[in-house]
């Protein structure tokens, strides 16, 4: 069974920082491109970053290149998000993906709130 766990959300000032993770079992994790996801309330599923099995390829949304940091330990099954420069409007439920999965969320996501 496939099993996404995230962790590290909260709630920052704008300007400030966190470190999301994503513990992944169930599935042979270093033969599947990821992706982090985030959905704010009121609004639909918005993909985020996405990186490749291997780590050696990154893309992020227009609105988060230069601030979020995406990338993998496969030897610990773990998928990260460095977020920095935080802006109230990265508010949201953020949850990671198998990219073969789609928008889909299978997992519970961590909540990111962004205010002063």
């Amino acid at each position: 069974e496939v099993q996404l766990v995230e962790s590290g959300g909260g709630m920052v000032e704008p300007g400030g920082s966190l470190r999301l993770s994503c513990a992944a079992s169930g599935f042979i994790f270093n033969t599947y491109g990821m992706h982090w996801a985030r959905q704010a309330p009121g609004k639909g599923p918005e993909w985020v970053s996405s990186i490749n099995m291997g780590g050696g390829r990154t893309d992020y949304v227009d609105s988060v290149k230069g601030r979020f940091t995406i990338s993998r330990d496969n030897a610990k099954n773990t998928l990260y998000l460095q977020m920095n420069s935080l802006k109230p409007e990265d508010t949201a439920l953020y949850y990671c993906a198998r990219d073969i999965d789609g928008l889909v969320r299978s997992s519970q996501g961590t909540q990111v709130t962004v205010s002063s």
